[in-house]
């Protein structure tokens, strides 16, 4: 999920302790506030989870889905 994380360039928009871009939201904690199963489906389609959502939809197969959210539950 880290391996994933960093490949898809989501340090580009979002912060994980003090590494990463502050132009979305700090995951450094997303694993505190959301559930697994919320974040799965965020991952599939931002903007079906949040119209207002300014993060793209990003293809990834749905094991990559889930590694990331794995990874994002674990940050807490």
């Amino acid at each position: 999920g880290k391996k994933l994380f960093i490949e898809q360039g989501c340090y580009g928009c979002h912060m994980v302790g003090k590494m990463g871009t502050p132009i979305a939201p700090d995951l450094s904690e997303v694993g505190s506030r959301y559930p697994e199963s919320y974040l799965v489906r965020w991952l599939r389609d931002p903007s079906q989870t949040k119209p207002t959502a300014h993060m793209p939809k990003i293809a990834l197969t749905e094991e990559e889905i889930q590694a990331l959210a794995s990874y994002l539950v674990s940050l807490r």
